[in-house]
């Protein structure tokens, strides 16, 4: 039998098209990232490190919320049909998030965004239209998308805000989002039901019980949740330590990115080429908490400062690349797509995790608090991940 090794021309249209949808919803969070704890600070009410990064972390709360429900809802009423009404909710968040000064209804926008809860719906409609040989592929042109969506958010974010501010962003994202709409409804074409759906609290459980999952999932709450901890603090450390401006934050992040991802290069061949991915996982969860020691012990000036991100990033970025694909190895055939559900479920829950204990170290120990705290759950993610079992790469290309 002839192995398939290329994607058709329909799986690459729909690939590329959902992965581009897939990153307008990252952009929810990526592009505020960088410059959201310094534009709330100036806000009438001067809020406090705590509601800031609550309004940062609650847009993960109502993702987790929904995600796994719309999923579901989606196998019923069509795969479309709840991408426009998570894309609809997204907008009216952005809305009311970049029509308002005041943090309570900033915080409310926020949530309402993280209720359009779609990259499990959209992580289906693109299982319904790639083959099973594709779908891997297709899942890649996903995570890169996702990736290259951080690195560009964290250099276009402080131009944008210059140009237009953070309430600029928030209704940028609104018109995205209806643009997104609109290109999925006259250039993606839904498959067909081929069985009936029904709901099995068994296969839920399962999934649940999965320990090999747990690990991943582990991982990806505490990746989220470091991220999003750190840059409640990041942008006052580049300007109080470093000296630079939020208007220049740019120029930090972009040559910080660029050489983050061509040190994770070799790690990806080494990992691969020599049967070691167990090994650069481990090391890529160790370069994680060297960076938090760095911030803590040696954060006094922007070298220190942007050695202490590169060392983050490199490990930060190969963990995120290489978390999904380890899931879609691991889950059973046909349990890939619920057990993706979870693992996004917990990406979400990493957000708000990482927002409101992030902001509550930081409100009570000082930004200090917040690298101690990433600190003490990168470590226990790596204890729990001493004894995680990689899958045979050789043995799944053979299979597919």
């Amino acid at each position: 039998m002839v192995q398939k090794d290329r994607m058709t021309p329909s799986e690459i249209k729909a690939s590329s098209i959902l992965a581009s949808i897939y990153a307008l919803r990252m952009l929810g969070i990526f592009l505020i990232l960088p410059i959201f704890s310094i534009y709330a600070a100036d806000l009438p009410s001067q809020p406090s490190a705590f509601q800031i990064g609550l309004a940062l972390g609650i847009y993960g709360l109502t993702q987790a919320i929904f995600q796994i429900p719309f999923g579901m809802i989606s196998d019923f009423l069509g795969r479309k049909k709840v991408i426009y009404f998570g894309l609809i909710l997204f907008i009216i968040g952005s809305l009311i998030a970049g029509l308002s000064n005041e943090m309570e209804l900033i915080i409310l926008g926020r949530a309402i965004q993280g209720a359009g809860a779609i990259s499990a719906v959209l992580s289906a409609l693109l299982a319904d239209l790639t083959s099973d040989e594709s779908r891997t592929k297709a899942m890649g042109i996903v995570g890169v998308s996702i990736g290259l969506t951080f690195a560009l958010s964290l250099v276009l974010s402080p131009i944008l805000n210059k140009l237009i501010g953070v309430p600029g962003i928030f209704i940028l994202m609104g018109i995205l989002s209806f643009i997104a709409i609109i290109v999925i409804k006259l250039f993606i074409v839904e498959a067909p039901k081929k069985n009936k759906v029904t709901i099995n609290l068994a296969e839920f459980l399962f999934i649940l019980k999965r320990w090999d999952l747990n690990r991943l999932n582990l991982g990806i709450f505490v990746l989220h949740a470091t991220q999003i901890s750190l840059f409640i603090v990041i942008p006052y450390y580049l300007i109080s330590k470093g000296g630079i401006p939020l208007s220049e934050h740019w120029s930090i992040y972009l040559p910080i990115l660029f050489l983050s991802f061509i040190f994770m290069v070799p790690m990806i061949i080494f990992s691969q080429r020599w049967n070691l991915s167990k090994q650069t996982f481990l090391i890529s969860i160790v370069l994680l908490f060297l960076s938090q020691f760095l911030f803590i012990n040696y954060s006094y000036d922007i070298l220190n400062i942007s050695l202490a991100l590169l060392i983050y990033f490199i490990g930060f970025n190969f963990l995120e690349a290489s978390l999904p694909s380890l899931v879609s190895r691991i889950a059973p055939i046909d349990r890939k797509g619920f057990s993706l559900g979870v693992y996004n479920t917990c990406q979400s829950l990493g957000m708000f995790f990482g927002g409101v204990v992030g902001g509550l170290a930081a409100n009570n120990y000082g930004y200090i608090g917040v690298f101690y705290f990433c600190g003490i759950i990168i470590f226990i993610w790596f204890i729990f991940s001493l004894s995680i079992k990689m899958p045979d790469l050789k043995r799944i290309s053979k299979i597919s």
